[in-house]
């Protein structure tokens, strides 16, 4: 068995590293450790939280949170399967996020930062990028 198929397996991510670890040395494999970065990922209610202190002004902080309700539903881990796009605004590439911060990945301060940063540079504002999402389904 994989150790990526014994890591899906469990539930734990704990016992997942642990569990894949043991397969990986078993087997001969060696697991490299990830740079140390704390776990950021917030919940839909502190990405709210982080967006509002970040969009002061109620129009545009709304129309910001409408297009991360459809894109997102606020999940900082989203993916869409089919395209790639990655986090709260579905960034496509997710790596491009990586010009706001290294924790683009789990940090919701940081995919906030970029997304309102392409929203302005792309469309002016919050508000021009809902407009056109609602033109046109996407953004």
């Amino acid at each position: 068995m994989s150790v990526a198929r014994i890591a899906r397996r469990i539930a734990s991510p704990k016992k997942a590293f642990t569990t894949a670890a043991v397969a990986a040395a078993a087997t001969g494999m060696a697991l490299t450790a990830a740079p140390a970065h704390a776990a950021t990922t917030a919940s839909p209610s502190e990405a709210k939280a982080i967006a509002k202190q970040l969009i002061p002004n109620a129009t545009q902080y709304n129309a910001f949170s409408k297009i991360v309700e459809h894109e997102s539903g606020w999940d900082v881990d989203a993916t869409n399967p089919s395209s790639g796009a990655y986090g709260l605004v579905q960034a496509l590439p997710g790596t491009k996020m990586a010009a706001a911060g290294a924790d683009w990945k789990t940090n919701a301060k940081t995919q906030i930062k970029w997304g309102l940063d392409y929203m302005n540079s792309r469309y002016g504002s919050p508000v021009g990028a809902w407009n056109f999402w609602q033109a046109n389904g996407w953004y």
